[in-house]
């Protein structure tokens, strides 16, 4: 009979970081792209999909409620109204974005104890 033990890593084998490393390694995963946001603005800014991205939640939500109804009640003229205000809303997004990414990261970079 043979027993099976473990097998013992070798000394030079690569350990998970610690310390400053591990959370510079976090905020590299979890920091926010400028140009992600972008690009979510462009394609989905309507919804208000890069505010979610952003961790603006609550203006997400409201932007996608207002772009649900206004589409939905475009027939009998009231969703015009909606439609304008997510459009202006959406263009002052775009002078947004780059201060409420560093925003984000400065938080982030709080949480982690980076700076």
């Amino acid at each position: 009979m043979t027993s099976t033990t473990p097998p013992v890593p070798a000394s030079n084998a690569p350990r998970p970081p610690t310390g400053d490393a591990a959370r510079l390694m976090q905020y590299d995963a979890a920091k926010k792209s400028t140009g992600i946001a972008y690009l979510l603005w462009f394609f989905l800014g309507g919804l208000g999909v890069h505010r979610f991205y952003l961790g603006q939640t609550g203006s997400g939500i409201a932007m996608a409620i207002i772009s649900v109804i206004s589409w939905i009640t475009v027939m009998i003229g009231i969703g015009l109204v909606g439609l304008a205000v997510i459009g202006i809303w959406w263009l002052v997004d775009a002078f947004l974005i780059p201060g409420i990414a560093t925003r984000s990261n400065q938080d982030l970079a709080t949480r982690l104890g980076t700076i």
